[in-house]
This record gives C-alpha cells, structure tokens and sequence, in this order.
C-alpha cells in the first residue's frame, strides 16, 4: 500500500516548479492576467502551508479513510483553482506556458485518482473484514448456545404439615361429664331425664288379711 504522501509528493513538486515558472508579464493585460496572478500566489502558499500537513496526517494513519477524507476534500480545491489559471492561460498566455500547464493537471490528476482509487480499496477491505467479524461473532454466540448445559429448574420444598392441636373436652353442667344437659322444655332443673319414674305401689284386694292374724 502506499502512502499518500508517496503518490501526491512528485506531482505536487511539479506543480510548484510550473507555477513558479510562470511568467505573467508575457500574458496580455487585463482582468485575466491579474486574476491568474492572484490564484497563483494562493496556489504557491498553500503548497507551503496547508498541503504538508493534510499529507503527514494521511500518513500517520495508514488504511483509515477518515484521516485522509481532509487531503481529498482539500486537493479537489487546490485542482478547481488550478483549473481557474489553466483556463486563462489558454486566453491569455503564450502556447509554451498552457502546455506546461496542462501537462501540470494532467499528472496531478492522475495522483488524485490513484489515491481516491487506494482508498475506496482500503474501504471495501474494512467492511469485509468488518462483515467476517459480525458472522463470527453471531457464528460463536450461536455455538455457546447449543453447547450451554441445561440446568434442571430447583424443586420446591413442600412446606411441613400444621400441627394439630389436641382439644379437651369440658365437663357438662349436669349429669356424666361428656354429655350435654337435656333440651327438653317441660324438664325440670336438675333432674335427669334418663332416670326411670318410681312405680306406685299396687292397691290392697279385698281377700286380703292382716299379717299376722290366722283363719278360724
């Protein structure tokens, strides 16, 4: 892979020895010539200035794209602005100075390129290597699943049985203890109705004699 300093650096060089060898004052005068004249002296300062450090940045994080998104955006400027000094050339200056020219965006074109078409390499690389991640992660998560013991849902524990109470019986208010008093309305207090009634003695017969006595 190759760094974008190692694609940009040769073509930048000429870039800056053709704008520096621009003579302006063989242009025609006018708004042309001045106007080029202005987009040069930007073009040369921002060769000096602003390009070496969108490169080293580039450089120092080889194969991420958004280090190097800054340097594109910024090249694609540059090039628009010295497309601006071609296109007046071709007005106002001489043919040698347009041929130097256009070779000049020629080759800088071709970097650009290159280094759009590494990138776009580089970034179909990551999302592949991003996607094989994914599936094996989903491919182990899978397997941890199937391979995962089955632990047996914990039996509950039957809580003891309540402890009877033993009951006593109280004695009853009258009579056997254990039994309860009659219900009977007409009874009279205190007496047991289970008791049998006393018999009334049986009536003297008339053929009946005295103890005691004997017959004539």
């Amino acid at each position: 892979m190759n760094t974008p300093s190692s694609l940009l650096k040769p073509s930048l060089a000429v870039v800056q020895e053709t704008l520096n060898d621009l003579k302006l004052d063989k242009w025609k005068k006018g708004s042309v010539r001045e106007e080029a004249g202005e987009h040069v002296a930007s073009l040369l300062k921002d060769l000096q200035t602003n390009l070496p450090p969108l490169v080293t940045a580039a450089d120092t994080a080889p194969g991420q794209v958004s280090a190097a998104i800054p340097l594109i955006k910024h090249l694609d400027a540059f090039y628009d602005v010295l497309l601006r000094v071609e296109e007046g050339a071709r007005v106002s200056a001489p043919v040698d100075q347009v041929s130097a020219l256009q070779q000049t965006m020629l080759q800088l074109n071709q970097a650009r390129l290159a280094l759009d078409d590494q990138l776009q390499s580089q970034a179909v690389a990551q999302e592949k290597q991003v996607g094989d991640l994914q599936v094996a992660l989903r491919t182990a998560r899978a397997t941890a699943a199937e391979t995962k013991p089955v632990v047996a849902a914990p039996v509950p524990c039957k809580p003891p049985a309540p402890v009877k109470k033993k009951t006593t019986k109280k004695p009853a208010a009258n009579g056997t203890p254990g039994t309860s008093p009659s219900t009977n309305p007409n009874a009279k207090p205190g007496a047991n109705p289970t008791a049998n009634p006393a018999k009334p003695a049986p009536a003297p017969t008339a053929n009946a004699q005295p103890q005691g006595q004997n017959t004539p």
